[in-house]
């Protein structure tokens, strides 16, 4: 089983738990290497095949890379071990201490108590995220504003869903994802009640 691990610092996780999250955005990167070069200069390209989306890259030369498929991390239907340290969870501590017990990157996806099942994937431009997809992306909304929901946060009073969601993003990814508008996987997923 695989793990998907969602921003703590900013309560993506709880959004996840509790149910306000049901989607999530992940960047498509070019592969690192190819031959042992860095592959630059490439376009994407979406495809609906038998095996769902898949995105089909190309450099602008086609002489680095020759069409390199890429298929998403997660699948339709795949169920998938929300990942949380240790010490979050209702265990006892174990001596030693494991490598995961601060720390959800290390943790084992058959021990985690929560699962998510994936509904739908496709591949878009960041910028494309519709206003009801963001608050599929855990975007609240108190009308009239929107903000994204994290503790300790001044950051409130976006007039959009989409203004909000592209505040977290620059959080979440780095300052300037957003206007940059990379190619991104959209995984829409359901939360697994016990």
């Amino acid at each position: 089983m695989k793990k998907i691990m969602f921003n703590d610092r900013y309560g993506l996780t709880q959004a996840v738990l509790h149910g306000r999250k049901t989607m999530t955005r992940r960047l498509i990167t070019c592969p690192r290497e190819f031959k042992g070069e860095w592959v630059a200069g490439f376009s994407i390209h979406k495809y609906k095949g038998g095996r769902g989306t898949e995105v089909w890259m190309h450099d602008a030369d086609e002489a680095i890379m020759d069409g390199g498929q890429l298929l998403p991390k997660y699948k339709v239907g795949e169920v998938v071990a929300i990942a949380q340290a240790y010490n979050e969870l209702d265990i006892f501590r174990p001596y030693p201490v494991p490598a995961g017990w601060t720390n959800k990157m290390f943790v084992k996806a058959d021990l985690m108590p929560h699962r998510l099942q994936i509904t739908a994937v496709k591949v878009e431009r960041l910028q494309e995220i519709s206003d009801e997809d963001c608050l599929k992306e855990g975007i609240c909304a108190y009308l009239p504003h929107y903000f994204y929901d994290y503790e300790g946060s001044n950051d409130y009073g976006f007039n959009t869903p989409r203004e909000a969601f592209a505040a977290l993003i620059d959080k979440v990814s780095g300052k300037g994802t957003w206007n940059s508008n990379p190619w991104v996987w959209a995984y829409e997923f359901q939360l697994l009640r016990d």
